[in-house]
């Protein structure tokens, strides 16, 4: 049995992670997944990078789990990266899925033209409300799987986007696996790209969108399930 914790990306909460944690826990997993502060059910607890990072930390500690493989995805992939770095010896592994990962001093926003983003988290109050429906278009979700995202998504804390992340170490030491989804995109980003050229991080392919956890998630279980086997 291995212990998973899972954090989705922007605009989502545990909720995303369903189809995923069923077929992991079929499996004979224990699956946990987390909804960040500011998010889904946690709407108005103001949230910053720091917060989130606190988030998965705090959540290891208190249902204690060992060896433990931190999920992230997309954005998550930044607060799970240092807070991956944060547990000690309580990890087992940590895998981004079509995810950022931490940069020293950078913010999400950081390295790709990201002026509209932060105009919006301006014009919404400090949010980033979530894109438009034709902006999920050719990732291979159904429409029924759109209305599903667009019904539940909730407004992004834009303080979570926007400050830098601190890390303590080298995440290249980190045991890692990235699992690229093709469909956003065949190449990682740069800084992924440096971290997989170390040859200590696994990368998995999968040939579907940035939300797999919707499009393919017994494909997505069984990847997890053999990164942390």
């Amino acid at each position: 049995m291995t212990r998973f914790m899972l954090a989705a990306g922007a605009w989502l909460g545990a909720w995303a992670w369903d189809e995923v944690t069923a077929e992991l826990r079929a499996a004979g997993h224990d699956a946990h997944p987390l909804t960040l502060s500011g998010l889904a059910e946690r709407q108005g607890v103001p949230a910053g990078l720091e917060t989130h990072v606190q988030d998965v930390v705090t959540e290891v500690e208190r249902l204690d789990l060992r060896d433990v493989v931190l999920v992230g995805h997309s954005y998550a992939g930044i607060p799970v990266g240092l807070a991956a770095e944060r547990i000690g010896d309580r990890l087992g592994r940590v895998v981004f899925v079509d995810a950022n990962v931490p940069v020293d001093g950078e913010t999400f926003l950081s390295g790709w033209p990201s002026e509209e983003v932060r105009r919006s988290i301006e014009e919404h109050g400090g949010f980033w409300p979530p894109l438009p429906r034709g902006e999920f278009a050719g990732q291979e979700l159904t429409d029924q799987q759109i209305d599903l995202l667009l019904s539940r998504a909730t407004p992004h804390p834009g303080a979570s986007l926007t400050e830098p992340a601190v890390l303590q170490g080298k995440l290249v030491e980190l045991p890692a696996t990235y699992v690229k989804c093709l469909l956003d995109g065949e190449e990682p980003m740069p800084a992924v790209n440096e971290l997989l050229r170390s040859g200590r991080w696994e990368l998995v392919r999968m040939n579907t969108g940035h939300w797999p956890m919707f499009s393919r998630p017994r494909e997505l279980a069984r990847i997890l399930a053999a990164a942390g086997s």
